[in-house]
């Protein structure tokens, strides 16, 4: 769980603490790709294809699949979302994302509200998926991949491109930068990468549902993000395990485990505006 919500942490952190595009519908794509997983797991097991295809449950040909199904509707809702700014930005996410999730839940062919079941996680050659240990590294190494393609993208030219739109969207738009070019290529690459998590999530719960697409996911993707440190990569990642390890150990204490939660949240921002991530590293490293 760690791992995989790192991974959807930071591709918001992408787009949220590099380009200040506060997405309230970032869940869609982590629910997107992980339906992706059990639809096609669905059809595969009973036989009856999708749109002639057989199907698989070979990892190299569903996992690419998915997340370039979530790249895809991330462009799309990316170039509609990106024609307004600041709350309204907020606010058109949060209705794309709430769209998918009433589509999936009146799906009732997929279990609907219940959600569907996978009855086996996909293949791949030479490894044995269904060893918690091996699905494990697996879920590891794609955190690195992810981790080390998302450095390098923020300092490339276009993340610094990114991070000055960021900082003065006027002078960088006189500069000659293209906001939309920039922001859009952010958008897209983020939902492709909270799509792997969705993807890894189904193949690890064997399970996905319409709640995966709920605008609450979306505000916990966001708190691991804010708690960790936004604009550092490596912040998400320790916001990701400080929300989950927080979460498992208060629910084990009271149902109403936000109410401790909640006010956590609200002293890392007033006081440790930088996150987690702040605490341990100098500003100057920072980033």
């Amino acid at each position: 769980r760690f791992l995989i919500y790192a991974i959807a942490a930071v591709s918001l952190d992408l787009i949220l603490g590099y380009g200040a595009l506060v997405s309230f519908g970032h869940a869609a794509f982590f629910g997107l790709g992980g339906y992706v997983i059990g639809i096609v797991a669905f059809h595969t097991a009973d036989g009856s294809g999708l749109f002639g295809w057989a199907g698989t449950g070979q990892a190299l040909i569903l996992w690419p699949l998915a997340v370039a199904t979530c790249a895809l509707a991330g462009l799309v809702i990316g170039f509609l979302s990106l024609r307004t700014s600041g709350v309204q930005f907020i606010m058109i996410t949060l209705a794309f994302g709430q769209m998918l999730y009433f589509l999936l839940v009146g799906l009732m062919v997929y279990g609907g509200d219940d959600g569907l079941a996978i009855k086996r996680r996909n293949t791949l050659p030479g490894l044995d998926l269904r060893d918690a240990s091996t699905y494990y590294y697996v879920c590891t190494a794609l955190l690195i991949a992810w981790v080390y393609l998302c450095r390098r993208i923020v300092g490339s030219r276009f993340g610094m491109a990114l991070r000055s739109l960021k900082q003065n969207r006027r002078r960088s738009v006189a500069l000659g930068y293209a906001p939309l070019r920039y922001q859009l290529t952010a958008f897209t690459v983020s939902a492709a990468g909270t799509g792997l998590a969705g993807v890894l999530w189904a193949n690890y719960a064997l399970f996905v549902s319409p709640d995966m697409t709920a605008w609450q996911k979306s505000g916990e993707l966001m708190a691991m993000v804010i708690l960790g440190g936004m604009g550092s990569i490596f912040g998400p990642i320790l916001g990701a395990c400080a929300f989950i390890g927080l979460e498992q150990v208060l629910t084990a204490w009271t149902e109403h485990w936000m109410l401790v939660m909640g006010p956590v949240l609200v002293l890392i921002v007033l006081f440790g505006k930088r996150g987690l991530y702040g605490l341990l590293v100098p500003e100057r490293e920072h980033g």
